[in-house]
Parts: structure tokens; C-alpha cells; sequence
């Protein structure tokens, strides 16, 4: 199978969306029932502030609790508008922030931001310029927009017609802030909205029921459940623990400086896909094979070139005095949930 395919079908019961490129798993979304999704939007209650740390607690609906880290000004029992940001760890809050975001596929509506801008990546001043008389054309509201990189080569009717659905939903939630009690005013978005508003270079879309078993998705979900995963040039184990994720690099019987180079940079290209299919985040820290300083530096290359074409955020820490590599992950995803294919 050749070529970049989307796949949106199930697993059991529970949606998920696929990409494959050239037959081989590159991301997977599932959605995830137990907690609010990120992007869901939600008219919280303050609770109690975070001595110490200036942030605050703050009430859900249904007795959920949110952490925003920004909580200056705030006081308790106080409405306010926020935004899930990521997935919440055992035991603790959802991460919130209250700078709430409209995201479509092309445009972002952003209140109290106001200004039109336009995605760096366009850089054809053309196509900027029919962007900008696009969005004049329509957009005439006290927010801000952002048109996406995903806009240039799109057709002008369906950006328009982004920017007019991302502008009415914030003109319907934004008035909702005011009120006594948590209200959840928006869902956020699953796995299939996902994959349509992220995914948005040219591939094949499959809808078909049943194509995660005829494409052989399943068959590769398998696969990371196991903490092994062969590089062609050595192996590494990714496993997370309660305190962080642990990676460890080897080459198996060679141990010269050569094939100590070839490991460790394979393990720099195959890290962003491995962590992204397992939903891992956080603290990661990384064994590689024993290297020279000036090895370091080109696998340290590697990386940044690597996580740069991630799409979740990851801040490249660098060495420890003990020569293991530190970053920081953010938790957009939950871990990979391997009860869902245990017995399909």
C-alpha cells in the first residue's frame, strides 16, 4: 500500500481515526469516554487557590476538578470561561487554561485577541493576499483569526465558510460564562473531527466499517503493547512508569562506536512515532548507547529535526551529567488503551 491513507472507523464501539503512511501506522487517535476531552469547553467555578504555585482549582460538572496554572485576580466561587488543554494524570485535576480557542480546520477564532493574521507557512504573497480579501469578505466580529497553514491550495467557499461557523460558535459560548453553577457548553472534538481538522495533507480517506481489520490496523496496534521495538539498526524499550517514561537504546552483539552511532540515531528518527502511538507524555528520559561528545551532538540534531515534524508539543531538555537525555512532554493524548483490542 503505497501513498498517505485515512482510515476513520471503530474499535469495538469506541471511534478512532488511523493514518497510514505507505501501509506502516503513523498516528493513531482514539477517543476517550472517561474524562473531557481536549478543546472541551466548560463554565467553571473557582474553588480555592494553589498557594505557592498562583494557580487555582476549579469546578467541573459532575465533581470533576480542573487546575488552571494561571490564577492571578481570581476569586473563589468566581464564573469562569476555560479550556481542557490536555489529559489529566491519575489522580489529578484536568489541566485548564482560560484562553478559550474556536480551532476548525482552516480558521481559529481567538476572543479577546483582536487582528487577522495568517499561518507563516503560507510565505506565496498571492495567496496571502486572496486569504486576507477571503476572510475580509466575512469575518467582521471584535475577535481575533488566525487562518491556518492548511488554507493555501483550499477552495475559497470552504474557508469562508470555516470562519463563519468558528465566529458563530464563539458568539454562542462566549455569553455563557455568567452563572452559579459548572456547565459543560462545548464537547470537543473526537477522533474523526480530529483527523479531519489535523490531518490535512493530501491522502486517501477510507470510511468503510470494518477497514482497521481489512487494512491491517489492528494487526499493527498489536504491536505496542509490547515494549521492544527493533530500529533495523539495534532495538530500544520504551516503558512508562508512575514517575516518568524510560527509554533505553541498544545495538545488540556489535558494540563498536560505529554501530553505538547508527542505534542511537535510529532511536532519535523512531521516537517521536513510537511515544505518539502510545499516547506517552511527560517526563521522558532516554538511555542511549555510550557515545562520544561529539556523537552526542549529531543524535541531539537528530532529535530536534525529529520532534520538530511532531505534532505534540515536546521540549528537548538535554544531557544529564550521567549522559541520559531529559524532555518534556505535553499530555494531548491518553495512553494507549490496549484493553480496547484485547479479544477483537
Amino acid at each position: 500500500m503505497k501513498g498517505r491513507t485515512i482510515i476513520l472507523d471503530h474499535i469495538g464501539q469506541t471511534e478512532a481515526a488511523a493514518y497510514l503512511v505507505d501501509g506502516k501506522l503513523d498516528d493513531i487517535l482514539i477517543d476517550h469516554q472517561d474524562a473531557p476531552r481536549p478543546g472541551a469547553i466548560f463554565r467553571a467555578i473557582c474553588d480555592r487557590p494553589i498557594k505557592g504555585q498562583g494557580g487555582m482549582m476549579m469546578r467541573l460538572p459532575e465533581g470533576e476538578t480542573a487546575f488552571l496554572r494561571q490564577g492571578k485576580g481570581l476569586r473563589p466561587g468566581q464564573p469562569l470561561l476555560v479550556q481542557v488543554t490536555g489529559i489529566a494524570e491519575d489522580g489529578k485535576a484536568v489541566p485548564v487554561t482560560d484562553r478559550v480557542l474556536f480551532k476548525s480546520r482552516y480558521a481559529i477564532v481567538t476572543p479577546g485577541k483582536p487582528g487577522l493574521n495568517i499561518s507563516r507557512q503560507i510565505t506565496d504573497e498571492d495567496v496571502r493576499d486572496e486569504l486576507l480579501a477571503t476572510a475580509h469578505e466575512v469575518f467582521d466580529s471584535p475577535h481575533g483569526l488566525i487562518l491556518r497553514s492548511s488554507c493555501e491550495g483550499a477552495d475559497a467557499a470552504e474557508v469562508a465558510d470555516d470562519i463563519l461557523a468558528m465566529t458563530a460558535l464563539a458568539d454562542a459560548v462566549l455569553p455563557e460564562a455568567e452563572g452559579t453553577t459548572p456547565e459543560a457548553l462545548t464537547e470537543g472534538d473526537g477522533p474523526h473531527t480530529v483527523a479531519w481538522r489535523e490531518w490535512t495533507g493530501a491522502a486517501e480517506v477510507v470510511t468503510k466499517a470494518g477497514s482497521f481489520v481489512q487494512m491491517g490496523v489492528l494487526d499493527q496496534l498489536d504491536a505496542l503493547a509490547q515494549a521492544k521495538i527493533a530500529l533495523g539498526e539495534g532495538f530500544m524499550y520504551v516503558e512508562p512508569t508512575r514517575a516518568l517514561v524510560a527509554v533505553d537504546v541498544n545495538t545488540g552483539n556489535d558494540t563498536s562506536p560505529a554501530a553505538a552511532l547508527k542505534a542511537n540515531l535510529a532511536a532519535a528518527r523512531a521516537l517521536p512515532r513510537a511515544l505518539r502511538l502510545r499516547g506517552l507524555a511527560g517526563q521522558i528520559t532516554v538511555d542511549f548507547v555510550s557515545m562520544s561528545k561529539a556523537h552526542r551532538k549529531q543524535v541531539e540534531q537528530s532529535l530536534r529535526a525529529s520532534f520538530k515534524a511532531d505534532p505534540v508539543e515536546t521540549s528537548l531538555v538535554g544531557w544529564t551529567p550521567m549522559g541520559l537525555f531529559e524532555m518534556q512532554r505535553k499530555r494531548e493524548r491518553p495512553p494507549f488503551p490496549k484493553h480496547l483490542i484485547e479479544g477483537i
